[in-house]
């Protein structure tokens, strides 16, 4: 693999998506997909050939794959001297009509904003399979719902994705296609994925697909190491779920926590019935529209009225609770705290600048240039909570008492006008240890034991219910958060309180508050 790195650069590896599949995991996958005893096995992404190589060297198995890239292929024919006739030198959605006994994929990875010939798949997935794919779905994820398509009828596959898909939106048609007819055997997850995927950005698992038998129930296991894979058969799920109780609208990333804890339905909402939780602001030119004072100063632009007040990272925030003076101290100590923003009449310096971003090409990045002007930024009042995107270890909540704005480090909840009375009550909750587990549920899991929150997991994630709240004195919530404010810590009867609203995986059923 280095060799190949070494040979075409670590562009083109970015450019067609390819991660490789570690020996072991490719030997676990080959054995567990002939295990049908089908004689065919058909890869849709070729790469280097870890399960060609993979299939027993005594075996009588005809091996067939697809592959895009011809350099990875040239590479591959150098490195072994074999004729590489069963290859189909083409992209693998653009070739409809297969029928494959046996399937094994480490597809290519790309989010979707790389996926740039996507409309057209998307085209082909409405004539072919009368599908409709979101505009999020990432390359991974069509290439496993084509090999869903074309796996023979008593055939089994297994494919390396990444999981994010279990928890979002686009991936709701995904879960349904893998659970619709009773074929899918478990998910693994990889909590080991730096050793198999040294450069996984995202949580990796293996899809266990088997059409030889009716799987009334769905194992999700967790790998802790690649040996796992080896004594597969003697490690215990960490759950199984019933068909029936698999609904592919729900999040399925919980299904992988040990000892999982589930909020009390009686007591709960769903969060977005206080508000909405929003990205920040998404400039795509931080280095136009962030200014220092000094600079602003320096370029003659006024900071009132030709910039706004604005959090521009996540480490400028140092305290739970944030407000005008926290600001003003970050004013006054030159950080880069204002977002240059005008719109239609502005000040000559203001104009002299604009034609500046335009010099250096700001106005053709990808978000400025379909904007009109380009250096309109995105209309933001200050949100009352503040999230933090990425987090190892705990996520970052913030009670945003100041009037300044946000970008793309926080996410910012704008409380609807019933939940404005509630926000202190939901900064003390997110602030909680309950709180933090229930939340976490709706994490997105991403490499290196990297967690994500998307704005619609928050908002569809469980908050109390205002019964509940409303049992909670105004008067100790304002105590509760002023020490917040002193200390960063919650008081231990906050934590008290909202711990009722957690229960075990078993414990449905009881009664309420």
């Amino acid at each position: 693999m280095l060799e190949y790195l070494r040979h075409v650069g670590d562009a083109h590896r970015k450019a067609f998506g390819q991660f490789f599949t570690h020996p072991d995991v490719a030997s676990f996958m080959t054995r567990w997909v002939l295990s049908s005893g089908k004689k065919n096995l058909f890869d849709p992404a070729f790469g280097l050939g870890a399960f060609r190589k993979a299939i027993p060297e005594d075996s009588d198995i005809e091996f067939s794959a697809c592959e895009i890239d011809p350099a990875i292929v040239e590479f591959w024919k150098r490195k072994t001297g074999e004729d590489p006739n069963f290859i189909i030198a083409e992209d693998y959605l653009k070739v409809w009509g297969g029928n494959h006994s046996n399937i094994v994929c480490n597809p290519p990875y790309m989010r979707f904003q790389k996926f740039s010939n996507r409309n057209t798949v998307f085209r082909e997935f409405q004539h072919h399979l009368e599908i409709r794919l979101s505009g999020y779905t990432n390359i991974a994820s069509a290439f496993l719902l084509k090999s869903l398509s074309e796996l023979d009828a008593a055939g089994k596959m297994a494919y390396i994705m990444p999981l994010e898909f279990l928890n979002t939106g686009y991936g709701v048609l995904i879960k349904k296609k893998l659970v619709e007819s009773g074929h899918l055997f478990a998910i693994l997850r990889f909590d080991c994925e730096k050793n198999v995927f040294p450069d996984a950005t995202t949580s990796v698992g293996i899809i266990l697909y088997d059409k030889t038998a009716y799987c009334s129930s769905v194992k999700f296991y967790v790998l802790e190491s690649i040996e796992n894979l080896l004594n597969f058969n003697e490690i215990e799920p960490i759950s199984t779920v019933p068909l029936a109780k698999l609904n592919p609208e729900a999040k399925w990333l919980p299904l992988f926590q040990q000892g999982k804890i589930e909020a009390d339905g009686a007591r709960t909402t769903a969060l977005g019935s206080y508000g909405r939780f929003r990205r920040g602001i998404a400039t795509g030119a931080n280095e136009f529209f962030v200014l220092r004072p000094s600079a602003a100063k320096e370029k003659g632009i006024d900071a009132e009225s030709e910039c706004m007040p604005c959090i521009t990272k996540s480490s400028q925030i140092k305290k739970t609770i944030f407000d005008d003076s926290d600001y003003k101290y970050l004013f006054d100590s030159d950080r880069p705290v204002l977002l240059f923003s005008v719109c239609g009449k502005h000040s000559r310096q203001a104009g002299r600048y604009i034609q500046l971003g335009e010099s250096r090409g700001f106005n053709r990045r990808f978000l400025t240039r379909n904007r009109k002007p380009w250096y309109k930024t995105e209309k933001r009042n200050p949100a009352a909570l503040l999230l933090g995107v990425f987090s190892r270890g705990g996520y970052k909540v913030i009670l945003n008492k100041s009037g300044a704005l946000n970008l793309t480090c926080f996410h910012g909840f704008q409380p609807n006008l019933f939940g404005c009375r509630y926000v202190e009550h939901l900064f003390l909750y997110l602030s909680s240890r309950t709180g933090r587990e229930i939340i976490s549920l709706s994490r997105r899991k991403y490499g290196d034991s990297l967690d994500k929150f998307e704005p619609n997991d928050l908002n569809d994630a469980l908050a109390p219910s205002p019964d509940f709240f409303a049992s909670m004195p105004a008067k100790q919530v304002s105590e509760a958060v002023k020490i917040m404010g002193k200390t960063g810590k919650l008081p231990q009867w906050v934590e008290d309180f909202f711990a009722p609203l957690k229960i075990s995986a078993g414990a449905r059923g009881r009664p309420g508050r």
